[in-house]
């Protein structure tokens, strides 16, 4: 069994390493989908109150809230005898990464997708999945938001890193790589 943790600031490539865990049949559970339902449990459009949900979340819940909410689905792709790989999408602090670490243990793992502020403006642009992705001023407050939830601890506490600087085709590779690595052997940290 193996837990991977993806850890990652807005445009670094956590969706894309996502979507190339999906093509590999490796199920996903993405953070953002339990706030997003959150949000719309809340009567909330998730595009506009996504970041005080979260917070919200983690001053009623413990700043664990969210992992917590996401292990039941970890352990039901889990429960299928083929699943041998979970990714997890979206780790944002170390309560989190100790909450996987104390229902995993050594079969999780983080992998910190990293890339500088003007490439990664530059992709969310392209993006344009909402307005704040062209905003540069918002992306640097989203920026900061993040790290103020203790991204950049997680990120320093990676077992894997990838740097995403290259083409997507150099990413796309690279993460199928890791995959095949850490899906053929144990975690080795």
């Amino acid at each position: 069994m193996h837990i991977l943790g993806t850890v990652g600031l807005p445009g670094s490539g956590k969706g894309e390493f996502a979507d190339i865990a999906r093509e590999a049949d490796i199920p996903v559970v993405t953070m953002g989908d339990v706030i997003r339902q959150a949000c719309r449990d809340r009567g909330l459009d998730p595009a506009d109150h996504h970041g005080e949900v979260a917070q919200a979340l983690r001053e009623e819940n413990g700043p664990a809230a969210i992992a917590e909410r996401s292990l039941p689905h970890i352990r039901e792709h889990l429960a299928d005898e083929d699943t041998e790989t979970v990714v997890v999408d979206g780790l944002r602090s170390m309560t989190e990464v100790e909450a996987f670490t104390d229902e995993f243990g050594d079969a999780f793992a983080i992998v910190s997708i990293e890339a500088p502020f003007d490439l990664r403006a530059e992709r969310l642009g392209e993006r344009g999945r909402d307005g704040t992705d062209t905003d540069l001023e918002a992306l640097r407050e989203r920026d900061e938001r993040e790290l103020g939830f203790g991204m950049g601890d997680v990120m320093d506490a990676a077992d894997y890193r990838i740097e995403n600087t290259d083409s997507l085709d150099a990413f796309q590779a690279e993460v199928r790589e890791l995959l095949s690595r850490v899906g053929a052997n144990d975690l080795q940290h």
